[in-house]
């Protein structure tokens, strides 16, 4: 590291410090938007990029589309006049450290598709002054930042390490975790160079108000970020597994889960369910599949985990099949009324969602339907648009099951159980029920 690259490093690692960078995020979904508030906060002035014009003009009137991020937190950004959410790019000239936060989606085949990496770093490089930061911390496969970004960025006449600073720190977002924030969750990240690294660290230290844990390389941020999720899916499967052996051989799985949880060493719960969803847990570990794909390695354990998160919807159809059978009713044209679409509770998010495919095989078997999910309006399956109802006591005596694949905490679960004539919880919801038809997953 030469003195003139020392000097540059430290040169903005002292405007981070003392706050008069400008920082810009490009991606203003569930990672970027977050992240530009509590940097709004820590009292940076922030500079939004996303494409997408709608949202855009949400926040400029000072609307919030993400649900557990009050419209209140927007209003306050834009008052204060240090957030400035925009689609024209060439504002990139303005900023000292950009935050790549896009989609990275997989291919119908389950390929990673970092196409929107690309097109972030390529504008990046059309527009960002020298002696800038650029961070990484959209998921992806471990080498992207090295072998993807890095040379694009080069490409534009940059020299990483010298007059441009280049490092992957994963997102750690969690929806509707209310304990758990950007400005409470430890931040890991790798940098290309030394002086990426350090001044990374400066970043992320003048941020959030938590450990930043430091890596030797962008390739084990990256690495690291698949194992957490990777981690998830398994013992997700394995406890999904694990209810379908509990179901047959006549075992409450949640009093197993309940009764293993005593153990205070060497144990960890995981809860069953129709299955996962959200970008994460479906997506991020067919990106380590793919990876090992490439260096000759069959990762078996992460494929077995997949087809058995991806039985589940299956396996709540025919168990609700089952339960309408015992009161003498059959699934084909039953009147179905489901509770939730979103993959989690209490946001709004339906990506990769168990209860899209749940309903779309019950919509297979001619089912009547009656959506229920007050985060969610209107939603897609397979390209046919669906409305959501409100819960209303008549909807409740006409159904001839209610099925609920997502807990949402203002859910009337006492009408439910009060007026439904048979209740099928995939999620183990939180309230006492009563109904004498009322079965668990």
């Amino acid at each position: 590291m030469t003195i003139e690259t020392t000097s540059l490093s430290k040169a903005l690692s002292k405007k981070i410090h003392t706050k008069k960078a400008t920082i810009g995020v490009i991606g203003l979904g569930y990672v970027g938007l977050p992240f530009a508030v509590e940097m709004v906060r820590s009292g940076f002035q922030v500079i939004g990029f996303d494409k997408n014009q709608d949202k855009i003009m949400q926040l400029q009137n000072g609307h919030s589309y993400i649900a557990d991020l009050p419209k209140e937190n927007i209003q306050q950004m834009i008052k204060s006049n240090q957030f400035e959410p925009t689609n024209d790019f060439s504002k990139l000239s303005q900023v000292d450290v950009v935050m790549i936060c896009v989609p990275t989606p997989t291919s119908a085949e389950g390929t990673p598709d970092i196409s929107y990496i690309k097109e972030a770093t390529h504008t990046i490089g059309q527009y960002i002054k020298t002696n800038g930061l650029v961070i990484l911390e959209s998921t992806t496969y471990p080498g992207t930042t090295e072998e993807i970004v890095q040379p694009i960025l080069e490409d534009y006449g940059f020299a990483i390490g010298q007059n441009l600073f280049l490092a992957y720190s994963p997102e750690r977002v969690d929806p509707g975790n209310i304990n758990f924030s950007v400005s409470n969750t430890p931040k890991v990240v790798g940098g290309i160079t030394a002086a990426c690294l350090e001044v990374s660290k400066v970043f992320y230290e003048t941020v959030i108000h938590t450990n930043v844990c430091p890596v030797s390389s962008p390739r084990v941020a990256e690495m690291e970020k698949l194992l957490e999720n990777t981690f998830r899916q398994i013992n997700i499967a394995l406890v999904n597994e694990l209810s379908q052996i509990c179901y047959k051989m006549d075992i409450d799985i949640w009093e197993v889960i309940h009764a293993a949880s005593t153990k205070p060493y060497g144990f960890m719960p995981f809860t069953p369910g129709p299955g996962v969803g959200g970008h994460c847990i479906p997506v991020d570990p067919k990106y380590l599949l793919w990876a090992g794909q490439q260096h000759g390695i069959s990762a078996t354990l992460i494929e077995a985990a997949d087809k058995v998160n991806d039985s589940m919807p299956h396996f709540v159809v025919n168990r609700l099949e089952n339960y309408l059978r015992l009161q003498r009713k059959e699934l084909c044209k039953a009147n179905i009324v489901v509770i939730g679409v979103t993959y989690k509770p209490n946001i709004n998010d339906s990506r990769e969602s168990p209860a899209l495919r749940v309903i779309q095989q019950l919509l297979d078997n001619q089912c009547q339907l009656k959506i229920i999910d007050p985060f969610i309006e209107t939603f897609s399956v397979e390209q046919a648009l669906v409305k959501t109802d409100l819960l209303t006591v008549e909807i409740i005596q006409q159904a001839d099951a209610v099925l609920i694949l997502t807990n949402h905490s203002d859910i009337d679960y006492s009408l439910i159980d009060q007026q439904a004539s048979l209740i099928f919880d995939t999620r183990n919801t939180h309230f006492l029920f009563k109904n004498k038809n009322y079965y668990k997953l």
